[in-house]
């Protein structure tokens, strides 16, 4: 049914949401703040994040930017807050939807089962190439089974060689997909640099360099 991430700091909320969610057969992580909302994150394939705005060890708002910057999860937003700036600002920190407290349970899980569909919708969306794998949806990603901690550019550059195996990227097609420029205005050495810290992140073997054309990813690439 599909994996969700809870982060409420009111214990009694936090309780009855889970146990609503989990009677409807979704696996649900609960946690409390912020720092073990994080770690669960990291630790979990997750599909779909409920978060409250207020929370003792920070801001729901900067906790689902900081998601946003590294995954297209699906992310609900539960606020005591009804004035249009504040719903605003959650759809500007990259929130998907929200509910104002108080709310029925059943309203709740009416729409994450609205939501969850959206997800169902999208998966398979995985690229992968013999041990490492891409998850399009989430922009993880593992290699043997292991998940990698890869910046945004990173992930980006892998995605775009993966996408295209065994075709030669010129440096320059390069930065118009990652850096959208002509790359006029940006170091030469940004792709290289760039490209680099990848190969020892996925194994140098992967991603093999054209001398005066580009580079290429030399693996066949399976989409599933």
């Amino acid at each position: 049914m599909g994996k969700i991430l809870l982060l409420e700091d009111d214990t009694n909320l936090n309780n009855g949401i889970q146990l609503c969610l989990s009677r409807e057969g979704y696996e649900v992580a609960a946690c409390l703040d912020i720092a073990s909302a994080e770690a669960s994150f990291q630790q979990n394939e997750i599909d779909l994040i409920i978060s409250d705005l207020s929370l003792p060890d920070g801001s729901g708002l900067d906790f689902c930017q900081k998601v946003r910057e590294q995954s297209n999860v699906l992310i609900l937003m539960l606020t005591s807050y009804s004035q249009e700036h504040d719903i605003v600002t959650g759809y500007v920190h990259g929130a998907d939807d929200y509910m104002t407290k108080p709310f029925s349970l059943m309203v709740l899980v009416s729409k994450v089962q609205a939501m969850m569909k959206r997800v169902e919708r999208t998966q398979g969306q995985e690229l992968v190439s013999g041990e490492l794998s891409v998850s399009l949806t989430e922009m993880k990603v593992k290699l043997c089974g292991e998940l990698l901690s890869l910046s945004k550019t990173e992930i980006q550059l892998l995605i775009l060689f993966m996408e295209n195996p065994k075709q030669i990227l010129s440096s320059e097609q390069l930065l118009n997909q990652i850096w959208d420029t002509k790359g006029d205005y940006i170091d030469t050495n940004t792709v290289s640099v760039n490209i680099s810290r990848l190969r020892q992140k996925v194994g140098k073997e992967r991603i093999k360099t054209v001398r005066g054309v580009g580079y290429l990813w030399i693996n066949d690439v399976q989409k599933k």
